[in-house]
């Protein structure tokens, strides 16, 4: 028989696993509901009351990480290898913090390490799932990162198909991937295990989302926040909804601004306030556009924390779209030379080098516009901001390769920046160096209008008929290239005649044009004759219609 003294040992041992028990099921609870700054001292707590347990170590570390603080994550990891060198979950920790420290090699050591202890615990592959989606850019990770999620997931799932976390895990893995159908029956399965589970819902609102379903995507949202009216991650992911909706449809814009900033400021109440927190607000203003609130919010988190150096990012930013360069000029420097370079991101280079071209450091700033490009070649835009540079420094060909790079890697390209690059390559053309190629490829670009356009444009078929008469260069035996782009021309112009001085001088160049076919050429004086008298009557200034008639005279021209 059990003594009494025994059987009250053996309560309080069960009492204090409960408690265990109970306070890390609080701290996971308070992770996923992004209350970082709460996990965090919970888990601190209990890596000093029981410190034996790994699982203790290893949450503390997710927490880092989340926060974006690798180093201290990795710290935290080791430690949690030390009390339990076997470990599973600490080693897919150490893997994680290798893989944003973009340490391929060692994550990857880690992540098998991680595998082969897990046995038949499939929390360990989770996280090495988590850990392969954590570089996602706006919903969209990297076809080898999400694949390799999937992968693992996959046979965390064959180990235990009712975990979930796995399954909901899995499902985003295959929405980064727009795999909606395998999305969409992860999150359903997660949710039949767990009708309650708040975060399956805010992911199928997520997924709706990105199918441009805001309706359903919002009713997914509200019914996450039925389950658990604190549940933030519905708020940010509510209110991120609201952006994307306000953006796609223009009548809905002014009232979805609205509400997703309201929606945002409920994410933050309902997580702790934290440093953390408010840059991620930081972000979402940047998101939203919103760049007069982005700035006042950056500058009061430079009063909170004047050494975190992320706030220099928004405050860079932030200057930039209000037209305050030399503030975002000096701050996005402060970043970009203080920070650790492998938390820097394309987008930091991109502001860098728009700030740098508008305070007139052109050559900087279509370097830093390059390396934005060859951090993230998805930025195939920066061509277009690297062309504009150029051309306004008058680097015509350089401008014409910028523009071609752009839409040959863009899906944004309109007929207007065929236009800048036929333009840049003809003014790159040098008749005392003739390299023809760049009127062959200014040619291009406007035949490439011209085939795509509702309607001939006199601008381009100006510049045609001007490229095929620089094509002429032998004045001694001229071939007319140009003339029947100069008559279509003349055609389109003189439809509705213009009125200003500019519109009138084009039109006279074109008949001066013909002119010179018909005297030289042609040697039809009457036509010669016609074409000049209507130069001179547009563009009374026309030296080569005076010296045409200064001949005919006998007198000189002025």
């Amino acid at each position: 028989m059990i003594s009494k003294i025994s059987k009250l040992v053996l309560a309080l041992i069960f009492i204090g696993s409960s408690v265990f028990a109970q306070s890390l099921a609080d701290a996971k609870k308070a992770i996923d509901a992004e209350q970082y700054q709460k996990a965090k001292s919970m888990l601190k707590n209990l890596t000093t009351t029981q410190a034996e347990k790994d699982e203790n170590y290893f949450y503390l570390g997710w927490v880092y990480i989340m926060q974006d603080y690798p180093d201290s994550a990795k710290t935290v990891f080791t430690k949690g290898i030390s009390v339990n060198p076997k470990s599973a979950l600490n080693y897919a920790g150490l893997g994680a913090a290798a893989f944003v420290d973009k340490d391929r090699n060692t994550a990857t050591t880690n992540f098998n390490q991680a595998v082969a202890l897990a046995g038949k615990n499939s929390k360990p592959y989770v996280y090495v799932g988590k850990a392969y989606l954590l570089k996602a850019t706006e919903g969209k990770v990297d076809a080898a990162d999400a694949n390799a999620a999937i992968a693992v997931l996959n046979k965390g799932k064959a180990i235990n198909s009712k975990d979930a976390e796995l399954l909901v895990t899995l499902g985003d893995a295959y929405r980064t991937q727009l795999k909606s159908t395998e999305a969409l029956g992860n999150y359903q399965t997660a949710l039949e295990l767990d009708p309650k589970l708040a975060i399956a819902k805010v992911a199928t609102g997520v997924l709706w989302r990105y199918a441009d379903n805001y309706e359903d995507s919002e009713r997914l949202f509200k019914e996450a926040l039925a389950i658990d009216p604190n549940f933030g991650p519905a708020y940010r992911e509510w209110a991120e909804t609201d952006i994307r909706w306000s953006l796609r449809d223009p009548k809905m814009a002014s009232a979805k601004v609205k509400e997703g900033l309201d929606n945002y400021r409920k994410y933050i109440s309902l997580t702790d306030n934290s440093l953390e927190s408010r840059l991620r607000y930081a972000d979402f203003l940047a998101y939203a556009g919103d760049y007069k609130a982005l700035q006042t919010e950056a500058n009061e988190l430079a009063k909170t924390d004047k050494n975190n150096l992320r706030v220099y990012r928004y405050l860079g930013y932030a200057a930039f779209e209000n037209k305050d360069y030399p503030a975002g000029l000096a701050a996005l420097n402060t970043w970009v030379t203080k920070a650790d370079p492998k938390r820097l991101l394309p987008r930091d280079y991109l502001y860098l080098g728009r700030l740098q071209i508008a305070s007139g450091q052109d050559s900087l700033g279509i370097h830093s516009l390059q390396k934005a490009y060859d951090l993230d070649t998805t930025q195939a835009d920066v061509y277009a901001e690297i062309g504009k540079s150029l051309y306004a420094q008058k680097k015509y060909e350089k401008a014409g390769d910028a523009y071609r790079q752009y839409l040959s890697k863009s899906r944004k390209g309109t007929l207007n920046d065929y236009l800048r690059e036929g333009s840049s390559y003809y003014f790159a053309f040098d008749a005392k160096k003739p390299d023809t190629t760049l009127l062959v490829k200014a040619d291009s670009a406007f035949s490439y209008i011209m085939q795509k356009a509702s309607k001939p444009l006199p601008q381009v078929v100006l510049f045609r008929a001007r490229v095929n008469d620089s094509r002429d260069m032998d004045r001694n035996n001229i071939k007319g290239y140009a003339k029947p782009y100069y008559e279509q021309y003349i055609q389109l112009m003189t439809a509705t005649p213009p009125a200003d001085e500019k519109g009138k001088k084009d039109l006279a160049e074109a008949y001066t044009y013909l002119g010179l076919i018909y005297q030289y050429k042609e040697k039809d004086d009457a036509k010669a004759t016609e074409n000049f008298t209507k130069a001179k009557e547009l563009d009374p200034t026309n030296k080569q219609a005076a010296a045409f008639f200064a001949r005919k005279t006998g007198t000189k021209s002025k």
